[in-house]
């Protein structure tokens, strides 16, 4: 019997971790999601270009990249409590610190603090350490933590726009990097290990001794996954950063187009809990493929999409399908991985994820900067969206050619079967 064992999460203190992290993932994603409020009055007071702004969101996404990596490694050898503490603290500093900005390049270096230090410190060790408090719903468990993100995303962006309107964009966000620290201290302070970590704190990574090896290496799943997420979320940005700025354009009225993305993110709410459900049911591959279907079909019809109620009814179904999406990602990079390596493989996976969401918030404001229209900008996200399921569908036959009979995961009491068995 392994030590590192997951602990049972369907009673206890694990659903309590997961409401913590849905919370804490509504801090992370609210502040990244508001990017795109603040896009036209930068541009406005500075005389920067949608590009230079929306590059803002790029810094988040590569720093976020990078680190995960790194944050992902510390918590699979020291927990993730203190880890998450940091990153809310920081988030709310550098948020705050935003308000002082006055030229690009610090307004890039606070968001590369807010995604380095901030954003990635409560992404990945949060995700793999609530993992292991589960043997069963683990789909579900990561789908509702994931829902917290697109909580914040529909939130914090039309709270900004509303401060933007009462004072200025430089009380938005001294407002908003203080609301990060009175929540996020708190809901920091209540993350708790799972007694496996606790009992392995400061070792190396944990052997599961009798773990089954998955149906194919993670030398093998992991470029698969990683190049997948990549595209899958150049695909998903594009609408997340420029929605706001698109339907302002065809005149509607600012604070009434912000709530166009708060649309979409209360939509998602639902859809990363059907994301990580549709996991358990179906597999981790064959629902991603199903959610990225839904999304690189949709993103297309924004640009042609004009009436504001219409545009309503599409950002609330683009919204299901793209969250599903990101709950994908995160219950295939850990459901397809060693769990010895759990923190370290998702990270590697959520770092391809965040380039891609970099590349494409950059690529829909260079390719409107270049063209003046936004029609471009979402046929690049669409393009993204079909290199992505021409990957996935490779690996799933790949997987298809490799795969083992075992026991669900809900049926392992002991927790020895690795994830990466179930369902491709």
């Amino acid at each position: 019997m392994s030590e590192a064992r997951p602990d049972r999460g369907d009673s206890g203190y694990g659903w309590i971790m997961v409401a913590v992290a849905f919370g804490m993932q509504a801090l992370a994603f609210g502040g990244i999601g508001s990017v795109g409020v603040f896009l036209k009055p930068l541009a406005a007071d500075f005389g920067w270009s949608r590009g230079e702004v929306s590059a803002g969101y790029t810094a988040v996404a590569l720093s976020a990249a990078a680190f995960g990596i790194f944050w992902g490694w510390l918590a699979d050898r020291r927990g993730g409590r203190h880890i998450a503490l940091f990153g809310v603290i920081m988030m709310g500093l550098s948020y705050f610190a935003l308000t002082f900005t006055e030229n690009l390049l610090y307004y890039y270096l606070m968001h590369f603090a807010f995604g380095a230090l901030g954003n990635s410190a409560v992404g990945t060790p949060l995700f793999a350490t609530v993992g292991f408090w589960f043997t069963r719903n683990q789909g579900l468990a990561i789908g509702l933590m994931a829902a917290g993100g697109a909580f914040g995303q529909a939130l914090f962006p039309f709270l900004a726009r509303t401060l933007i309107d009462i004072w200025d964009w430089q009380t938005a966000y001294a407002a908003i990097g203080i609301t990060f620290l009175a929540l996020g201290v708190p809901l920091a302070l209540l993350v708790r290990d799972p007694p496996s970590r606790v009992r392995t704190k400061g070792m190396p990574p944990p052997v599961t001794h009798g773990e089954p090896p998955p149906p194919v290496p993670p030398r093998v799943s992991l470029p698969f996954l990683s190049a997948a997420a990549y595209f899958c979320c150049i695909c998903m940005s594009v609408p997340i950063v420029h929605v706001v700025a698109l339907t302002s354009d065809r005149g509607i009225d600012p604070t009434l187009a912000s709530t166009v993305l708060s649309v979409l993110m209360i939509a998602g709410i639902s859809g990363r809990i059907l994301g990580g459900k549709l996991a358990d049911m179906v597999g981790a591959v064959p629902g991603w493929m199903i959610a990225s279907a839904g999304q690189t079909t949709l993103v297309l019809l924004f640009p042609f999409t004009e009436n504001i109620w219409a545009t309503y009814v599409l950002a609330a179904v683009f919204g299901v399908f793209y969250s599903a999406d990101m709950s994908s990602i995160l219950v295939a990079g850990r459901m397809l991985m060693p769990a010895r390596i759990a923190a370290q493989a998702l990270g590697v996976v959520v770092f391809f994820g965040w380039l891609g969401m970099g590349t494409g918030a950059w690529l829909g404001g260079a390719l409107y900067d270049l063209t003046g229209s936004y029609v471009w900008s979402y046929a690049a996200a669409a393009l993204g969206g079909v290199v992505n399921l021409i990957i996935l569908s490779a690996f799933w036959l790949r997987l298809r050619g490799k795969r083992v009979e075992l026991p669900r995961l809900d049926d392992d009491p002991g927790g020895l079967a690795s994830p990466g068995m179930m369902q491709p």
